[in-house]
C-alpha cells in the first residue's frame, strides 16, 4: 500500500473518532489491521513535530495500554509544559470545561497519584460487592418493564437501557433520585458532544451545570452524611493529604459518568445486535446460562468506547514495525483490537458461545474500566430479565430507521422502539 493509500485510512480513522464514518467504522477497522497492527494518523500535534498513530490489533493494543515504562496518560509526565491535550479538543474550545474527561480524571492521571486516587475508590467496586447489588438491580430492571410489560411496546433505550444504570450508580454514589434525570440528561449532552477535535457551546454548558451540581451535592453532603460513596470519598477528603476538593469533585464527575454510560450502550447497543443475528437470539432464549458469555461476546463484537484514552510515548520504542519517537500520541482503537483475526475466528461475526481469553471493550493495564464489574452485573440481568418476561420481542420500526449518536467517540443509539 503506498504514502497516499496509507494517509488515507488514517484520514478515514480520524473521522470515526470525530463522529463521521461511524457507520462504516469496522469496515475502516478492518483495512487498517491489513495495513499494519500501528497506523500514522495525519492529526495536528499542538505546537510539537511529534506524531499521532493508531493501534489497531490487539497485542499491540494490550502492550501500549499495560507497559507503564513506555507508555502514559498525561502527556505532562514527559514535558510539563505540554498543550497536546488542546487538539484533542478543538482549537475553539474551553479546555476548562473539557477538564472532567481531559485533564483531572483517574482516567487521566499517571502514577503515583493515580494509584492514591483509584485505590480510595477500588474497595467500592470489588467485584464481590457489586455480585451483592444483584437484588436491587434485579428488582429494578423488573419495575422498568413492569410499567411498559401491558403496553406490548417500548422504547429500549429511554424505558429500560438508560434509566436501569443510572438508578443504579446514583443510588450508590449518593444522588436524590428526583435528580436521576437531571444527572442523565447532562450525561447524555456532554457523551454527545465530546469527541476528537470536537467540542460545542452546548457541551460545555453541560460539562460547567454538571460540574456545578456535583459541587453544591458535596456542600450538601459535608452537612448530611450518609451511608454513599461521596460521604466515604468526603471522610477521606477531610483526614488530609489523600484527597483535595479538585480531585473530588472530578472523581465523582467520573464515577457518574462512566458509572452508567458504558452499561446503557451495552445494553441498547447489545439487544440490537441480537436483533440483527436472530440465529444468536434463539440460541440464548433457549439457554440463559449463555448470557455471561453473550455480553462478553457483544463486549467484544461492538463494545462502549471505539478507543481507549490516547497514551504518550515517554522513550522511543518500536512497535508493529514502525519508529515511535518519545511524546508521540497513540490511539489504542479497543473496537478494531477485539476484531483481530489472530485472535478470534471469524472474528466479524458474532458467536455467543465463543470462549474468549481478553477482550478490550474495558481496556487494560492500571487505567482498565474501574466500574467493569458493575457493567457485567448489569447487563447479565438486564439481557436475561428481558428476554424472559418479553421473549417475542422485536423491531417495531425498519431497521433502516435505527439512529445512531456520535459519542465520546464511539456509536451509540439514540431510541429503539421495539414490540413484545
Amino acid at each position: 500500500m503506498n504514502h497516499t493509500e496509507q494517509t488515507a485510512i488514517g484520514q478515514d480513522i480520524l473521522g470515526v473518532l470525530g463522529g463521521k464514518n461511524v457507520e462504516t467504522a469496522f469496515q475502516i477497522f478492518a483495512k487498517s489491521r491489513e495495513v499494519g497492527s500501528v497506523v500514522r494518523l495525519p492529526f495536528p500535534m499542538e505546537n510539537s513535530d511529534n506524531q499521532a498513530w493508531a493501534v489497531t490489533h490487539l497485542d499491540e493494543a494490550m502492550k501500549v495500554l499495560k507497559d507503564q515504562e513506555h507508555f502514559c496518560v498525561d502527556p505532562k509526565s514527559i514535558d510539563k509544559s505540554s498543550n497536546i491535550k488542546k487538539s484533542l479538543i478543538g482549537k475553539n474550545s474551553d479546555s476548562s470545561n473539557s477538564s472532567l474527561f481531559l485533564s483531572n480524571s483517574l482516567n487521566a492521571i499517571d502514577e503515583p497519584d493515580h494509584r492514591r486516587l483509584r485505590t480510595l475508590v477500588s474497595k467500592a467496586f470489588t467485584p464481590r460487592y457489586m455480585e451483592s447489588l444483584r437484588p436491587r438491580v434485579q428488582r429494578l430492571a423488573d419495575e422498568l418493564l413492569d410499567k411498559v410489560q401491558e403496553k406490548g411496546k417500548m422504547d429500549l433505550v429511554k424505558d429500560y437501557a438508560n434509566p436501569l444504570p443510572i438508578n443504579v450508580i446514583s443510588d450508590m454514589i449518593g444522588v436524590p433520585k428526583s435528580d436521576h434525570l437531571k444527572i442523565h440528561e447532562w450525561s447524555e449532552g456532554i457523551a454527545n458532544g465530546l469527541g476528537l477535535g470536537t467540542s460545542n457551546p452546548e457541551t460545555a454548558e453541560n460539562l460547567k451545570d454538571f460540574g456545578n451540581y456535583i459541587k453544591e451535592l458535596v456542600f450538601h453532603k459535608r452537612k448530611n452524611p450518609s451511608e454513599d460513596l461521596i460521604s466515604q470519598l468526603i471522610l477521606i477528603e477531610e483526614e488530609g493529604n489523600r484527597l483535595d476538593e479538585k480531585e473530588l469533585i472530578s472523581m465523582i464527575q467520573l464515577l457518574i459518568f462512566a458509572g452508567h454510560e458504558t452499561t446503557s450502550t451495552l445494553i441498547s447497543t447489545g439487544t440490537l445486535i441480537l436483533l440483527d443475528n436472530p440465529d444468536q437470539l434463539e440460541l440464548l432464549k433457549g439457554d440463559y446460562s449463555l448470557v455471561p458469555s453473550a455480553v462478553e461476546e457483544l463486549l467484544r463484537f461492538n463494545g462502549p468506547s471505539t478507543t481507549a484514552g490516547p497514551r504518550y510515548a515517554l522513550k522511543d520504542i518500536e512497535l508493529g514495525g514502525e519508529q515511535i519517537k518519545k511524546g508521540d500520541m497513540i490511539f489504542p482503537l479497543l473496537k478494531s483490537a477485539n476484531r483481530d483475526e489472530k485472535h478470534f475466528t471469524i472474528s466479524e461475526e458474532l458467536d455467543i458461545t465463543r470462549k474468549i481469553k481478553r477482550h478490550l471493550a474495558f481496556g487494560q493495564g492500571v487505567h482498565m474500566c474501574l466500574g467493569a464489574p458493575l457493567a457485567r452485573v448489569e447487563g447479565d440481568i438486564a439481557f436475561t430479565t428481558l428476554l424472559k418476561r418479553m421473549p417475542n420481542l422485536q423491531l417495531s420500526i425498519p431497521r433502516e430507521d435505527v439512529n445512531w449518536k456520535f459519542k465520546l467517540a464511539a456509536q451509540g443509539l439514540t431510541s429503539l422502539p421495539i414490540s413484545f
